[in-house]
Protein backbone atom coordinates (compact mmCIF):
# COMPACT_ATOMS: atom_id res chain seq x y z
CA UNK A 1 0.00 0.00 0.00
CA UNK A 2 1.15 3.35 -0.70
CA UNK A 3 1.81 6.20 1.87
CA UNK A 4 -0.87 8.45 3.04
CA UNK A 5 -1.57 11.57 1.01
CA UNK A 6 -3.69 14.36 2.23
CA UNK A 7 -7.06 13.59 4.60
CA UNK A 8 -9.95 11.90 2.55
CA UNK A 9 -12.23 14.49 0.80
CA UNK A 10 -15.08 15.53 3.35
CA UNK A 11 -17.70 14.26 0.89
CA UNK A 12 -15.81 10.38 1.14
CA UNK A 13 -16.70 7.77 3.59
CA UNK A 14 -13.35 6.55 5.77
CA UNK A 15 -13.93 2.97 5.14
CA UNK A 16 -15.29 0.92 2.07
CA UNK A 17 -15.80 -2.94 3.96
CA UNK A 18 -14.77 -5.53 0.90
CA UNK A 19 -14.83 -9.20 1.66
CA UNK A 20 -11.32 -9.67 4.11
CA UNK A 21 -10.64 -6.29 3.83
CA UNK A 22 -11.58 -3.01 5.65
CA UNK A 23 -10.20 -0.62 2.76
CA UNK A 24 -9.30 2.89 4.13
CA UNK A 25 -10.27 5.25 1.82
CA UNK A 26 -8.07 7.95 3.59
CA UNK A 27 -6.26 8.14 0.06
CA UNK A 28 -7.41 7.29 -3.40
CA UNK A 29 -6.95 3.77 -4.14
CA UNK A 30 -5.77 2.47 -7.41
CA UNK A 31 -7.89 -0.69 -8.85
CA UNK A 32 -5.73 -2.32 -11.47
CA UNK A 33 -7.73 -3.85 -14.61
CA UNK A 34 -7.33 -7.59 -15.87
CA UNK A 35 -9.13 -9.14 -18.67
CA UNK A 36 -9.34 -12.11 -19.36
CA UNK A 37 -11.31 -11.65 -22.78
CA UNK A 38 -10.22 -11.96 -26.36
CA UNK A 39 -12.17 -9.22 -27.53
CA UNK A 40 -11.05 -6.29 -24.73
CA UNK A 41 -11.07 -2.58 -26.20
CA UNK A 42 -8.13 -1.53 -24.64
CA UNK A 43 -5.91 -4.00 -26.37
CA UNK A 44 -4.61 -4.99 -23.22
CA UNK A 45 -6.68 -8.61 -23.09
CA UNK A 46 -4.69 -11.33 -20.91
CA UNK A 47 -4.06 -14.77 -23.46
CA UNK A 48 -6.49 -17.64 -22.28
CA UNK A 49 -4.12 -18.35 -19.87
CA UNK A 50 -4.42 -18.66 -16.14
CA UNK A 51 -0.77 -18.07 -15.18
CA UNK A 52 -0.25 -15.54 -17.76
CA UNK A 53 -2.76 -13.74 -16.05
CA UNK A 54 -2.08 -14.88 -12.88
CA UNK A 55 1.37 -12.94 -13.88
CA UNK A 56 -0.63 -10.12 -14.59
CA UNK A 57 -1.82 -9.35 -11.28
CA UNK A 58 1.21 -9.89 -9.31
CA UNK A 59 3.04 -7.36 -11.85
CA UNK A 60 -0.52 -4.91 -10.97
CA UNK A 61 0.49 -5.37 -7.25
CA UNK A 62 3.91 -5.04 -7.86
CA UNK A 63 2.98 -1.60 -9.40
CA UNK A 64 0.98 -0.17 -6.42
CA UNK A 65 -2.56 -2.13 -7.65
CA UNK A 66 -4.80 -1.57 -4.39
CA UNK A 67 -7.55 -3.86 -6.04
CA UNK A 68 -6.90 -6.31 -8.57
CA UNK A 69 -10.45 -6.41 -10.62
CA UNK A 70 -11.21 -9.34 -12.98
CA UNK A 71 -13.33 -9.79 -15.70
CA UNK A 72 -14.15 -11.94 -18.23
CA UNK A 73 -17.24 -10.42 -20.32
CA UNK A 74 -16.07 -7.44 -22.67
CA UNK A 75 -18.42 -4.31 -22.04
CA UNK A 76 -17.19 -2.40 -24.90
CA UNK A 77 -19.39 -0.65 -27.42
CA UNK A 78 -21.15 -3.65 -29.25
CA UNK A 79 -19.71 -6.24 -27.35
CA UNK A 80 -21.81 -9.49 -27.53
CA UNK A 81 -22.09 -11.01 -23.66
CA UNK A 82 -20.14 -14.69 -24.01
CA UNK A 83 -22.93 -16.44 -21.41
CA UNK A 84 -22.36 -16.94 -18.01
CA UNK A 85 -20.87 -20.78 -18.42
CA UNK A 86 -17.88 -19.49 -21.04
CA UNK A 87 -16.81 -16.34 -18.12
CA UNK A 88 -16.94 -18.87 -15.75
CA UNK A 89 -14.36 -20.75 -17.92
CA UNK A 90 -12.39 -17.99 -17.97
CA UNK A 91 -12.48 -16.77 -14.74
CA UNK A 92 -12.62 -19.87 -12.47
CA UNK A 93 -8.96 -20.90 -12.33
CA UNK A 94 -7.79 -17.00 -12.26
CA UNK A 95 -9.73 -16.39 -9.39
CA UNK A 96 -8.75 -19.57 -7.56
CA UNK A 97 -5.22 -18.29 -7.64
CA UNK A 98 -5.62 -14.64 -7.30
CA UNK A 99 -7.82 -14.91 -3.46
CA UNK A 100 -4.53 -16.50 -2.70
CA UNK A 101 -2.59 -13.87 -3.30
CA UNK A 102 -3.69 -12.18 -0.08
CA UNK A 103 -4.57 -8.73 -1.91
CA UNK A 104 -8.48 -7.60 -2.22
CA UNK A 105 -10.08 -9.45 -5.70
CA UNK A 106 -12.74 -8.15 -7.55
CA UNK A 107 -14.93 -9.91 -10.19
CA UNK A 108 -16.52 -7.55 -13.18
CA UNK A 109 -19.75 -9.25 -13.42
CA UNK A 110 -23.19 -8.94 -14.01
CA UNK A 111 -24.33 -12.90 -14.13
CA UNK A 112 -25.08 -14.09 -10.75
CA UNK A 113 -24.35 -17.66 -11.26
CA UNK A 114 -20.50 -16.19 -11.65
CA UNK A 115 -21.00 -13.95 -8.89
CA UNK A 116 -22.29 -16.73 -6.64
CA UNK A 117 -19.21 -19.13 -7.57
CA UNK A 118 -16.53 -16.38 -7.59
CA UNK A 119 -18.05 -15.40 -3.48
CA UNK A 120 -17.80 -19.34 -2.89
CA UNK A 121 -14.11 -19.14 -4.34
CA UNK A 122 -13.32 -15.89 -1.27
CA UNK A 123 -13.48 -12.98 -4.28
CA UNK A 124 -14.02 -9.86 -1.83
CA UNK A 125 -15.81 -7.54 -4.57
CA UNK A 126 -18.03 -7.65 -7.16
CA UNK A 127 -17.90 -5.14 -9.60
CA UNK A 128 -21.15 -4.93 -11.89
CA UNK A 129 -21.87 -2.63 -14.99
CA UNK A 130 -25.67 -3.34 -14.81
CA UNK A 131 -25.90 -2.82 -10.59
CA UNK A 132 -27.42 -6.01 -9.28
CA UNK A 133 -30.21 -5.52 -11.70
CA UNK A 134 -30.42 -8.96 -13.25
CA UNK A 135 -33.20 -11.12 -10.82
CA UNK A 136 -31.21 -12.89 -8.18
CA UNK A 137 -28.41 -10.69 -7.65
CA UNK A 138 -29.22 -8.64 -4.93
CA UNK A 139 -30.39 -11.43 -2.77
CA UNK A 140 -26.94 -13.00 -3.76
CA UNK A 141 -25.12 -10.40 -1.89
CA UNK A 142 -27.03 -9.99 0.42
CA UNK A 143 -26.51 -13.56 1.50
CA UNK A 144 -22.47 -12.72 1.04
CA UNK A 145 -22.93 -10.33 4.41
CA UNK A 146 -19.07 -9.29 3.74
CA UNK A 147 -18.45 -8.83 0.02
CA UNK A 148 -18.43 -5.30 -1.48
CA UNK A 149 -20.13 -4.20 -4.08
CA UNK A 150 -19.76 -1.34 -7.06
CA UNK A 151 -23.19 -0.16 -8.13
CA UNK A 152 -22.52 0.89 -11.79
CA UNK A 153 -24.99 3.68 -14.00
CA UNK A 154 -24.96 2.47 -17.89
CA UNK A 155 -27.92 3.69 -20.12
CA UNK A 156 -29.15 0.30 -22.48
CA UNK A 157 -26.39 -2.47 -23.35
CA UNK A 158 -22.68 -2.57 -24.35
CA UNK A 159 -23.84 -3.88 -27.67
CA UNK A 160 -26.11 -0.96 -28.84
CA UNK A 161 -25.64 1.99 -25.92
CA UNK A 162 -23.52 4.43 -27.97
CA UNK A 163 -25.94 4.06 -30.85
CA UNK A 164 -27.74 7.34 -29.72
CA UNK A 165 -27.62 7.87 -25.56
CA UNK A 166 -30.08 10.57 -24.38
CA UNK A 167 -30.36 12.54 -21.38
CA UNK A 168 -32.59 15.37 -20.12
CA UNK A 169 -29.97 15.99 -17.24
CA UNK A 170 -27.13 13.87 -17.48
CA UNK A 171 -26.10 14.75 -14.16
CA UNK A 172 -29.43 14.35 -12.82
CA UNK A 173 -30.50 11.11 -14.24
CA UNK A 174 -27.19 9.53 -13.00
CA UNK A 175 -27.75 10.53 -9.50
CA UNK A 176 -30.86 9.68 -9.54
CA UNK A 177 -30.45 5.92 -11.09
CA UNK A 178 -27.39 5.47 -8.45
CA UNK A 179 -29.76 6.51 -5.43
CA UNK A 180 -32.28 3.99 -6.65
CA UNK A 181 -29.94 1.46 -6.35
CA UNK A 182 -28.42 2.18 -3.67
CA UNK A 183 -31.46 2.13 -1.40
CA UNK A 184 -32.77 -1.15 -3.52
CA UNK A 185 -29.38 -3.04 -2.19
CA UNK A 186 -29.72 -1.86 1.56
CA UNK A 187 -33.59 -2.70 1.03
CA UNK A 188 -32.07 -6.36 0.24
CA UNK A 189 -30.06 -6.21 3.24
CA UNK A 190 -26.68 -5.17 1.43
CA UNK A 191 -25.21 -2.79 4.16
CA UNK A 192 -24.04 0.63 2.79
CA UNK A 193 -20.88 0.46 4.23
CA UNK A 194 -19.99 -2.51 1.70
CA UNK A 195 -21.02 -0.28 -1.38
CA UNK A 196 -19.46 2.07 -3.78
CA UNK A 197 -20.69 4.10 -6.82
CA UNK A 198 -19.96 4.69 -10.66
CA UNK A 199 -21.04 7.12 -12.45
CA UNK A 200 -19.98 4.58 -15.85
CA UNK A 201 -18.21 7.41 -18.21
CA UNK A 202 -18.67 5.97 -21.61
CA UNK A 203 -20.98 3.29 -21.06
CA UNK A 204 -24.29 5.02 -22.84
CA UNK A 205 -22.88 8.49 -22.98
CA UNK A 206 -21.78 10.77 -25.64
CA UNK A 207 -18.36 13.11 -25.43
CA UNK A 208 -20.33 16.09 -23.70
CA UNK A 209 -22.55 13.93 -21.50
CA UNK A 210 -18.81 12.53 -19.89
CA UNK A 211 -17.73 15.67 -19.66
CA UNK A 212 -20.83 17.10 -17.77
CA UNK A 213 -20.77 14.10 -15.87
CA UNK A 214 -17.26 14.77 -14.54
CA UNK A 215 -18.21 18.29 -14.05
CA UNK A 216 -20.70 16.90 -12.00
CA UNK A 217 -18.96 14.99 -9.59
CA UNK A 218 -19.08 16.13 -6.68
CA UNK A 219 -22.99 16.08 -6.51
CA UNK A 220 -22.62 12.14 -6.67
CA UNK A 221 -20.33 12.29 -4.43
CA UNK A 222 -23.00 13.50 -1.95
CA UNK A 223 -25.00 10.52 -2.07
CA UNK A 224 -22.80 9.57 0.65
CA UNK A 225 -20.60 6.87 -0.61
CA UNK A 226 -17.35 6.28 -2.46
CA UNK A 227 -17.22 7.02 -6.13
CA UNK A 228 -15.17 4.56 -8.07
CA UNK A 229 -14.76 6.21 -11.74
CA UNK A 230 -13.26 4.37 -14.89
CA UNK A 231 -11.66 6.43 -17.63
CA UNK A 232 -8.81 4.58 -18.15
CA UNK A 233 -7.93 4.51 -22.41
CA UNK A 234 -11.73 5.21 -23.22
CA UNK A 235 -12.91 6.91 -26.46
CA UNK A 236 -13.70 10.30 -24.77
CA UNK A 237 -9.93 10.70 -24.62
CA UNK A 238 -9.20 9.82 -27.35
CA UNK A 239 -11.80 12.08 -29.25
CA UNK A 240 -10.16 15.13 -27.08
CA UNK A 241 -6.69 14.39 -27.85
CA UNK A 242 -7.04 12.98 -31.26
CA UNK A 243 -4.92 9.66 -29.66
CA UNK A 244 -5.47 6.11 -30.59
CA UNK A 245 -6.21 3.15 -27.70
CA UNK A 246 -2.96 2.33 -27.10
CA UNK A 247 -1.66 6.26 -26.89
CA UNK A 248 -3.77 7.13 -24.51
CA UNK A 249 -1.68 7.13 -21.50
CA UNK A 250 -1.11 10.70 -20.38
CA UNK A 251 -4.65 11.18 -21.30
CA UNK A 252 -5.91 8.50 -18.48
CA UNK A 253 -3.80 9.64 -15.74
CA UNK A 254 -4.92 13.04 -16.30
CA UNK A 255 -8.62 11.72 -16.18
CA UNK A 256 -7.84 10.28 -13.10
CA UNK A 257 -6.19 13.21 -10.93
CA UNK A 258 -9.14 15.09 -12.23
CA UNK A 259 -11.43 12.97 -10.64
CA UNK A 260 -9.54 12.34 -7.48
CA UNK A 261 -9.60 16.22 -7.45
CA UNK A 262 -13.75 16.18 -7.43
CA UNK A 263 -14.01 13.65 -4.89
CA UNK A 264 -13.01 10.09 -6.75
CA UNK A 265 -11.96 7.66 -3.90
CA UNK A 266 -11.03 4.96 -6.59
CA UNK A 267 -9.62 5.11 -9.84
CA UNK A 268 -10.07 1.58 -12.12
CA UNK A 269 -6.88 1.73 -14.63
CA UNK A 270 -4.49 -0.44 -16.73
CA UNK A 271 -1.35 1.20 -16.56
CA UNK A 272 -1.20 0.95 -12.94
CA UNK A 273 2.52 2.13 -12.18
CA UNK A 274 1.95 6.15 -13.60
CA UNK A 275 -1.46 6.21 -12.00
CA UNK A 276 0.10 5.17 -8.72
CA UNK A 277 3.34 7.94 -9.46
CA UNK A 278 0.84 10.29 -10.44
CA UNK A 279 -1.28 10.14 -7.25
CA UNK A 280 1.56 10.33 -5.18
CA UNK A 281 3.31 13.56 -6.44
CA UNK A 282 -0.35 14.73 -6.64
CA UNK A 283 -0.57 14.02 -2.86
CA UNK A 284 2.50 15.43 -1.99
CA UNK A 285 1.78 18.87 -4.48
CA UNK A 286 -1.48 19.14 -4.26
CA UNK A 287 -3.65 21.43 -2.54
CA UNK A 288 -4.34 21.04 1.71
CA UNK A 289 -8.03 20.47 2.54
Amino acid sequence: MMPSGPEASACRPAIWRAGRFQLSLARPLVMGIVNVTPDSFSGQAVPDDPATAVACIERLLGEGADIVDIGAESTRPGAVPPGAQEELRRLRPVLREAVRLGCPVSVDTSEPVVMAEALDLGVDIVNDVRALQRPGALDLLARHPSAGACLMHMQGEPATMQDAPSYGDVIAEVCAFLTGRLACAQAAGIDRSRIVLDPGFGFGKSLQHNLDLAQGLRQLCALGRPLLVGWSRKGTLGRLTGRPVHERLVPSVAAALASVAQGAAIVRVHDVAPTVDALKVWAALGPRP
